[in-house]
C-alpha cells in the first residue's frame, strides 16, 4: 500500500470537510422549509406585512445588541454617577457608600465613630 503525502491527505480531508458542510447545509434547509411555510401562512392569516416583520426583527436585535453590550459591563449594566452618601463634618470630603472606603472613613473607624455619624441626610433619605 502506497504511503500517500501529508499534503494529499490534507486536500482528501478538505474535500470530506466541505461534503459534511453541503451535507448540514442540505439538512438545514430541509428543516427550515416547514417553518417559513408556518410563518408565511401565519402572515397572511393575520394579514401581516413582510415590512412589519422586518421592523419587528430590527427591534429585536437592537435589543439583543443592548444586551450584549450590558454583558460586557456587567451584570446589571454600566453605572451612572451616584450622590454622595457619607461627608466627612471637619474638610467636607464626601463618598458615594461604594467601592472601598476612603481613609478618612476607615480612619474614623478605627478610632471607635461610627459609618453613620457621616451621613449625608437627604430629603430623600428621611423615609
Amino acid at each position: 500500500m502506497a504511503r500517500q503525502s501529508y499534503a494529499a491527505l490534507q486536500a482528501k480531508i478538505e474535500k470530506e470537510i466541505a461534503r459534511l458542510k453541503k451535507q448540514a447545509q442540505a439538512l438545514q434547509n430541509k428543516k427550515r422549509q416547514p417553518v417559513i411555510r408556518s410563518i408565511v401562512k401565519s402572515m397572511r392569516e393575520y394579514d401581516i406585512t413582510p415590512e412589519e416583520i422586518i421592523a419587528a426583527y430590527n427591534k429585536g436585535s437592537a435589543r439583543k445588541a443592548s444586551k450584549s453590550a450590558k454583558s460586557t459591563t456587567g451584570a446589571r449594566g454600566p453605572r451612572g454617577p451616584v450622590p454622595p452618601k457619607y461627608r466627612h463634618p471637619d474638610t467636607g470630603e464626601t463618598w458615594t457608600g461604594r467601592g472601598k472606603a476612603p481613609r478618612w472613613v476607615t480612619d474614623a473607624e478605627a478610632a471607635g465613630r461610627k459609618r453613620d455619624e457621616f451621613l449625608i441626610n437627604t430629603p430623600d433619605s428621611a423615609v
